[in-house]
């Protein structure tokens, strides 16, 4: 084999190299795209550089991965069930009272599943690997209970709240999957 045709292999090769690891690059954003919903697109535009979202999003992936969650035993369920009940019906006359009980309670859920409970920005992240579409509610949620504890949230606040509370809640209950198979 002469010089030029040495070279010109070596030149495919490097394309054909380089074209395979773009693809895989491309195969892998868009199955971040699809697993994290919209929190893909929040952390991009939190972190500004696509490569270091997807692999801080990869490494929640693996980290829950590594995790122990399963789903509620029944009793275990009916419980918070009628914990959520008692929650959402003490907000008429205790607003703020019932934010922190739902707050408490989505806590006590996760952390019955199998979900470390540390702190609040972890618990996102863990959530958002199973749960991508309600992790916005969870964090607006927990926004609007901080200001509720600093006295700045309104009645309408807080019904917001208790509203995006509920809809991590019935995620983490796995309702809606388990009424469906009923």
């Amino acid at each position: 084999m002469d010089t030029t045709t040495a070279i010109i292999l070596a030149i495919v090769v490097i394309l054909l190299v380089g074209a395979v690891a773009w693809i895989m690059m491309q195969r892998r954003s868009e199955e971040l795209r699809k697993r994290f919903g919209p929190e893909y697109d929040r952390v991009i535009s939190e972190r500004g550089d696509a490569r270091q979202a997807e692999s801080e999003l990869a490494a929640r992936q693996k980290r829950v991965e590594r995790l122990d969650i399963h789903p509620l035993e029944l009793a275990e369920r009916e419980r918070f069930i009628e914990a959520w009940r008692a929650a959402q019906s003490r907000f008429v006359d205790a607003p703020a009272e019932a934010i922190k009980d739902a707050d408490r309670l989505v806590t006590e859920v996760m952390q019955a599943r199998g979900y470390p409970v540390g702190d609040f920005e972890q618990r996102a992240a863990d959530i958002s690997v199973d749960h991508p579409i309600v992790v916005e509610n969870y964090r607006a949620a927990r926004t609007i209970a901080l200001r509720n504890e600093r006295g700045e949230a309104g009645t309408e606040d807080l019904r917001q709240a208790i509203v995006h509370y509920r809809a991590l809640f019935e995620e983490l209950l796995e309702t809606r999957e388990r009424e469906v198979a009923q």
